[in-house]
């Protein structure tokens, strides 16, 4: 084998070596920083990562809006309307941030219960994140085959206002 030739060769294996090395390294960067999102379903079988930012979304439910003293602390209940994940936010609401309204939170799991860093809500009556509409389909889907092989189980009672819901 010719100089010229086996140089050739090493350029190739370096370059094929470098693209691996900055795809690597590009994957491994947007794999951190994606933000998957999870219902209060997905929450309850398991499937939210613990130690992970994730986003949070479903339907505020009635009568959960709790504020905590004096402080911009509130504490409110996320629903799919089968399972139930309670949620806290320290910080300014959006003012569409209300009782039975579509919300998506990104945040972390903390002793079960949803610490949000950043609270977004629907932006009108009529308007429904696409994931959310996908994850209360989901759970509609995943409760009516639970109930039909469980002989009619039903969806949780709704916490009463001041108590917080049991799980």
């Amino acid at each position: 084998m010719n100089p010229a030739r086996r140089r050739r060769i090493w350029m190739i294996l370096l370059v094929l070596l470098g693209a691996s090395v900055a795809t690597a390294l590009a994957l491994t960067a947007l794999n951190q920083n994606i933000q998957h999102f999870f219902s209060p379903s997905d929450i309850a079988q398991g499937k939210a990562p613990v130690e992970r930012t994730f986003r949070l979304g479903g339907l505020v439910e009635e009568g959960s809006i709790e504020r905590v003293g004096e402080g911009l602390t509130v504490r409110f209940v996320v629903t799919d309307r089968f399972r139930l994940q309670p949620a806290e936010y320290t910080g300014i609401l959006p003012d569409l941030f209300r009782e039975g309204q579509s919300v998506v939170a990104v945040g972390r799991l903390r002793d079960g219960v949803f610490v949000a860093d950043e609270v977004l809500a629907k932006h009108d009556e009529n308007y429904m994140p696409a994931e959310v509409a996908d994850a209360i389909a989901r759970a509609k889907t995943r409760q009516a085959s639970e109930s039909a092989a469980a002989g009619g189980a039903t969806h949780p009672p709704a916490p009463k206002n001041g108590e917080a819901p049991s799980y």
